[in-house]
């Protein structure tokens, strides 16, 4: 077969019908996934653009000896009290020390990078103080799975949108 034996002919059907939904379930869903867009000024969206921007050359801030000693994690620790430390003196060859200049612009500071503020839930009544133009919803690691289903069934029926559901 051809790709133009393929394709559909659409021509002579109205557009309506070509573009409605096949059946209803279809239609009570895109009803329902009606999800909000943060409201953000156009400053705002400036800010979180230049965070990103930022953030590509942010370094990556490791411990002191995490890379010569196997039970050191990479997590940062400050090396502020040592006498000698390589990373205190800001010695060449050795990892950046955390400084301010590295921290990204205050009106977008604790935004998600989609610009909702995040909330954190733990059931389904903590939804009620969550406003949808403005929270996203992260659900809580200890929450489990039958919890966790109704708190995004709920989240769908309310529009406000999970992150991590």
């Amino acid at each position: 077969m051809s790709t133009e034996e393929k394709q559909v002919n659409t021509e002579n059907v109205p557009k309506e019908e070509a573009t409605a939904p096949t059946t209803e379930a279809q239609a009570s869903t895109e009803e329902k996934k009606k999800t909000y867009k943060p409201t953000l000024t156009a400053e705002q969206q400036k800010m979180l653009k230049l965070r990103q921007l930022i953030s590509r050359y942010r370094p990556r801030f490791i411990r002191m000896n995490s890379w010569r000693i196997k039970r050191l994690e990479d997590t940062w620790r400050s090396p502020r009290t040592s006498i000698d430390n390589q990373i205190r003196k800001q010695l060449k060859g050795f990892p950046p020390l955390v400084k301010i200049g590295y921290r990204g612009p205050k009106l977008v500071r604790g935004l998600h990078p989609s610009g909702f503020e995040e909330v954190v839930v733990y059931n389904v009544e903590d939804l009620q103080n969550v406003d949808p133009k403005r929270h996203a919803v992260r659900i809580a690691r200890t929450v489990g799975r039958r919890k966790r289903a109704e708190i995004i069934k709920k989240a769908e029926e309310i529009g406000v949108r999970v992150l991590n559901g």
